[in-house]
């Protein structure tokens, strides 16, 4: 059976409804300030639009008005030079006008206006008043004017009769489109406003949620390092009260882990006198198989003595951060374990060729870190194969596997806490003290990554370690 990388349970079945929702949301940006400029642009897209098209709506209304009393004083114009002539002379005088684009016009016993319909009163009154009431003799004045429109709106017919004859004039045009704006630049002095806002909105939105991101910072800093430089408490009001608030928490945390590390130094330091007083009077224990057994326990709660002090030493170290090649840090390391255990040289190998990776870490924490896992893989698992992926998401994965028993999955956890320890394959005959893998991973989670363990197929056990690359 070949073994399958670890990775995590599937989600449960989910309904249709949420499931929408969860691709709505993955459509918007991620982050508050693109979110916020986003409602922000789509807000002002929506007023320049209604503005635009409120002014349009206006400059059409007006604009309507305007070619409508061109266009009456074009169809008086064309009247008074066919009215003008003598009735004899007026097919003649037809046939000679020069017309402007779009007009026609035409002599008849009666209205050619066809299948038109009457024009608005409006429209009515004011083309009748252009024809009737124009500057010219009276003589000239036409005896009726009657203004028709076709049911599409923009062609229309205005029938005039003659005042000395019988005959009606019709004078066919089509109304040009309104311009619904004065220029054309209008509609791109309108984008250019629009594009400006935008951007104005943009800066000011990613200058107001700076101190967000700034807070972000400072909080992934203190999970890595307690001791982090406080944030500055200026700003705007609310700004500068929430820095308060977070370098009041950040001292709160420092007190309680320098208390917590000198509580457990102060413990293991102050249990050598009474342990060795206790070894000096086992000697004389006359019982050997007593005195043995006392010797033992003493040995190992010695043991867990050290580990304590070294679990506070490394929770006070302030050890600085530097570049370090993990490729041959961990080469060290199972060089390191494999002269301690000669016989398992052969089973501390990398799994495949590992590529050159550089990471900033604390040099010294992190090989005690990586040393425990290998060293816990090589004494419970019969050897330790490593193996390292080049950073991916700003993150290095380092997995340390080994043949060994495993652990019940109830347990993968709970063995990252102080003291924790299986009796069926981690057992204190072994030497352990149960602090190994909680100094690992308080180290690694230091470095802003983590650990976790998982079992194999078809057994033997998995350590994954995530570092910040």
């Amino acid at each position: 059976m070949t073994d399958a990388p670890f990775s995590p349970a599937p989600d449960g079945p989910d309904d249709p409804a949420r499931a929408g929702r969860r691709r709505r949301w993955h459509l918007l940006p991620r982050s508050l300030a693109a979110r916020t400029a986003l409602v922000l642009l789509c807000g002002l897209v929506v007023v320049q639009t209604v503005g635009l098209a409120i002014h349009a709506m206006d400059r059409i209304s007006f604009a309507r008005i305007d070619l409508q009393r061109d266009m009456g004083i074009r169809v008086s114009s064309i009247y008074r030079m066919v009215a003008e002539v003598p009735p004899a002379q007026r097919v003649a005088q037809m046939a000679q006008l020069h017309l402007p684009p779009g007009f026609k016009a035409r002599l008849g016993p009666e209205p050619l206006l066809g299948n038109f319909h009457l024009a608005s009163p409006p429209l009515q009154r004011m083309i009748r008043g252009r024809v009737q009431f124009m500057p010219m003799p009276e003589w000239l004045r036409p005896r009726e004017v009657v203004v028709g429109v076709r049911p599409a709106g923009r062609r229309y017919g205005v029938a005039i009769a003659l005042p000395d004859e019988d005959r009606w004039l019709t004078v066919f045009f089509v109304m040009p489109f309104a311009d619904p704006f004065l220029s054309p630049t209008l509609p791109v002095a309108f984008l250019l406003m629009t594009v400006t806002a935008g951007v104005l909105s943009i800066w000011a939105v990613r200058r107001l949620t700076r101190p967000l991101r700034v807070l972000a910072t400072a909080a992934e800093q203190l999970g890595r390092d307690v001791h982090a430089p406080p944030l500055p408490e200026d700003g705007p009001l609310e700004v500068a009260t929430a820095a308060v608030a977070f370098n009041t928490m950040a001292t709160r945390i420092r007190r309680f882990v320098n208390d917590r590390t000198l509580l457990l130094t102060a413990i293991g330091h102050d249990l050598r006198t009474p342990i060795t007083r206790l070894k000096l009077r086992a000697e004389f224990i006359e019982d050997e198989e007593l005195a043995a057994k006392f010797l033992a326990d003493l040995d190992e709660l010695e043991a867990m003595v050290s580990a304590t002090l070294a679990f506070g030493r490394d929770s006070a170290a302030r050890e600085p951060m530097a570049r370090l090649d993990l490729t041959a840090l961990l080469r060290t390391i199972l060089d390191e374990i494999s002269d301690m255990h000669p016989e398992l040289a052969e089973q501390l190998v990398f799994a495949s060729p590992p590529p050159s990776v550089i990471v900033q870490a604390r040099p010294i924490a992190l090989k005690r870190a990586l040393s425990n896992l290998v060293a816990n893989a090589a004494k419970y698992g019969g050897g330790a194969r490593v193996t390292m992926s080049p950073p991916r998401a700003g993150h290095v994965a380092v997995l340390i596997e080994d043949d060994g028993p495993g652990l019940p999955p109830d347990a993968l956890e709970r063995m990252f806490e102080p003291f924790v320890r299986m009796e069926d394959s981690r057992n204190r005959e072994t030497g352990g003290t149960g602090l190994g893998l909680s100094i690992a991973r308080n180290i690694v989670r230091g470095h802003g990554g983590d650990i976790t363990l998982s079992n194999r197929l078809p057994h033997g056990l998995r350590a994954t370690v995530m570092l910040a690359g």
